[in-house]
C-alpha cells in the first residue's frame, strides 16, 4: 500500500487519517488484526513512535483496540464505522462545496453540476 505524506500537516495525523480510510473502506475489515507497529512504520517509512501515535488515535476514535494477546484489532462496531465513514463523506462534500464557492457557484448550482456530471 502506498503512503502519501506531505509537509503541511503532522505525519502522525496523516498516518491516522490514511489508516482510518483503510478501515472504513474495508482494506482492514471489522475484527481483523492490524499489522504490527514496526511493520506499518517500515512500510510507511516513518519512526515506529510516530506510527504508534497514529494507532493510538485510532484507539481513541474507537476504530481499533489494542489486545495484549491478539495485537491491535479493528472494531466490529458497525455504528462506529458508519459514523466515521459518514464523517469522511461530509469532509469530502465540504471540500467540494468550498472549491465550487471559490469558483463563484452557490450550493444549489454546485449540486446541479454534480447531478449533471453523474448523469453523463
Amino acid at each position: 500500500m502506498d503512503w502519501k505524506l506531505d509537509d503541511d500537516r503532522p505525519i502522525w495525523l496523516q498516518l491516522s487519517q490514511q489508516l482510518t480510510r483503510r478501515i472504513i473502506t474495508g482494506v482492514y475489515p471489522p475484527g481483523s488484526r492490524l499489522p504490527p507497529v514496526r511493520e506499518l512504520a517500515a512500510e510507511a517509512g516513518v519512526n515506529p513512535n510516530t506510527m504508534q501515535r497514529a494507532l493510538a488515535q485510532l484507539d481513541q476514535d474507537g476504530l481499533a483496540k489494542a489486545d495484549r494477546t491478539a495485537g491491535r484489532l479493528v472494531t466490529q462496531d458497525t455504528e462506529v464505522l458508519d459514523r466515521v465513514r459518514r464523517g469522511e463523506a461530509r469532509a469530502v462534500i465540504r471540500q467540494y462545496l468550498d472549491a465550487m464557492a471559490a469558483l463563484g457557484y452557490s450550493v444549489p448550482e454546485a449540486a446541479a453540476i454534480l447531478q449533471e456530471e453523474e448523469s453523463t
